[in-house]
């Protein structure tokens, strides 16, 4: 079979205006990008599509493929006949040049100009870094300049790539012309504030209440100093007003895909932007959607914060998984997982259960998605299977990725079983009247399957400072790894009674979120030993080695 590139290198296009002219789009509202790629100015006031998330059971290093089966979902209701649409985050150049690779999908299902997608696209990332980075450099020359004193400057630099060395640094040595020291740090853009509030405004007025909100640093009197009140925020918005554009590329087999925001859902709220959803929803009858990681990473956020905030009520969720990923919870190591081996299948069901069950506490009607493989024991598919139908979930196999829409026909026929069924209204993990540490309670012990929330010193010195500034109210987002339930990727399957370790509490205010780390997460992560970008080329004019 091809690699993933030359499959995508060798898809003919429809150019992009004759696709966007297909759903019902106008020369007016079409911004080319070249041929291949547009951003678009839509109206999405009225959305009336049908809208289905997807997401996976916990994931492993290998990935559990949930953008291939979005994608490949897509395209099998294409076939079925049916108008659909996809709303996709947007790679990060950090996993992409990192360990994980890009994120445009897999073989026959991909979002194309791959490599353009997974690489600088349309600049959406790097007019959020620049719009970030200036407000620093404003922070920090309102400082220089005797304009402002804080007690505290909370605002971090960004960049998307992984970088390790720039986790804690000092900034301002050598005098007082370059700037007063300050003990700092970098952050990676997909885990930014400014990237999640770009995925959750609504609209221009929406980002600009956002910008005048941001919390960048504490006064000598402990009160917040907010970007409104440095007076930066028109230049934020100017630097930010075409990144809010959703842009809209097409899948390998034809179907328009919305692909823009990309937050990390281990780090960050983990969804695309809310003007991509509506707007999948607004120029097709089926939106299918995607949520970064597990369920208890990216649905939860998908559920807690996004349509909590938007009004957004999915009519189905499908649930990705495969053997092989059941078989690495169950204990089998990463070069055996594609064996036979029903005992750590057995051992590694109840993450799956996990995940399902999770889903119908938030209302949800689950379809599973099983990622085939050519191995994949027939004896082994029957047993998940069979814990599905007795879970109430669906159950249908895809092979998405070798055969493109043809391969996910079970699928969209279960979706839309699903969908016309519909889903309860949303089952929220907490209630944003509880208390901030109760929040966190809530989805340890409701989603996770924890115990005990065990906060630092500096979780809750910031906990304290949070409240008293008035943000109790707001939504929690937990920052942990994606490779267990609980914080520690180390533990596998469905662990149960856990203490979960907090280690800071960070207020995303113009985002409209407090960020909850736990465990070893880092907001800035860093370079595996052997990096995909060692095996990115140019040849003969052509971008080889992405994946």
């Amino acid at each position: 079979m091809l690699s993933d590139i030359e499959i995508a290198q060798q898809t003919k296009l429809i150019p992009i205006d004759e696709l966007a002219h297909e759903y019902g789009l106008k020369d007016e509202q079409i911004i080319p990008y070249g041929r291949d790629k547009a951003k678009v100015l839509i109206d999405t006031s009225n959305p009336k599509g049908k809208l289905i998330l997807v997401t996976a059971t916990s994931g492993m290093p290998a990935g559990s493929g949930k953008t291939t089966t979005s994608i490949a979902l897509g395209q099998a209701l294409k076939k079925l006949g049916k108008k659909a649409c996809l709303a996709l985050r947007e790679p990060s150049l950090g996993p992409s040049f990192g360990m994980k690779g890009g994120a445009a999908g897999g073989g026959y299902s991909q979002v194309v100009p791959m490599e353009s997608i997974n690489l600088h696209f349309t600049g959406d990332f790097h007019a959020i870094t620049a719009a970030n980075n200036l407000l620093a450099a404003l922070i920090d020359n309102a400082r220089h300049q005797g304009q402002v004193e804080l007690k505290t400057t909370t605002w971090k630099r960004v960049l998307d790539v992984n970088d390790r060395m720039l986790r804690n640094i000092v900034t301002g040595l050598g005098g007082p012309a370059n700037g007063i020291p300050t003990e700092t740090g970098f952050d990676i853009t997909a885990a930014s504030e400014l990237m999640a509030v770009i995925c959750l405004a609504d609209g221009m007025e929406d980002l600009r209440v956002r910008l005048d909100r941001l919390v960048v640093g504490l006064k000598r009197d402990g009160s917040a100093y907010t970007c409104k009140e440095l007076g930066a925020t028109g230049a934020l918005l100017a630097l930010l007003k075409d990144a809010m554009l959703p842009n809209l590329v097409q899948t390998i087999e034809g179907v328009p895909a919305f692909v823009h925001g990309g937050p990390f859902a281990n780090i960050a709220h983990g969804c695309n932007s809310v003007a991509a959803t509506k707007a999948a929803m607004t120029i097709a009858d089926w939106a299918i959607t995607e949520a970064g990681f597990g369920s208890d990473l990216g649905a939860e956020k998908f559920y807690d914060i996004k349509c909590r905030t938007t009004g957004l009520h999915p009519d189905a969720t499908v649930l990705v998984t495969s053997l092989r990923a059941l078989k690495w919870h169950g204990g089998v190591p990463l070069v055996d997982i594609g064996k036979p081996d029903m005992d750590s299948l057995i051992k590694g069901i109840p993450n799956l259960k996990a995940h399902i069950q999770n889903l119908q506490r938030f209302g949800q009607q689950v379809v599973v998605s099983l990622n085939h493989f050519a191995n994949d024991p027939d004896e082994e598919i029957e047993v998940v299977k069979k814990e599905c139908l007795e879970l109430g979930a669906r159950f249908a196999v895809s092979d998405g990725f070798a055969k493109g829409g043809d391969g996910a026909i079970d699928v969209a026929k279960a979706v839309m079983e699903a969908a016309s069924e519909g889903s309860k209204p949303l089952n929220y993990a907490y209630s944003l009247d509880e208390s901030l540490l109760q929040k966190i309670k809530d989805v340890n012990e409701k989603v996770y399957g924890g115990g005990k929330v065990e906060l630092s010193a500096a979780a809750q010195k910031d906990l304290k400072q949070i409240e008293a500034l008035g943000f109790s109210g707001l939504p929690i987002c937990i920052a942990k790894t994606p490779y267990s339930m609980t914080h520690d990727p180390d533990w596998k399957g469905a662990p149960k009674g856990f203490t979960l370790p907090v280690q800071r509490l960070i207020l995303n205010s113009g985002a409209g979120f407090v960020v909850v780390t736990t465990g070893a997460i880092m907001r800035m992560p860093g370079l595996p030993k052997s990096p995909a970008a060692y095996r990115i080329d140019v040849v003969d004019g052509k971008i080889t080695g992405l994946s």
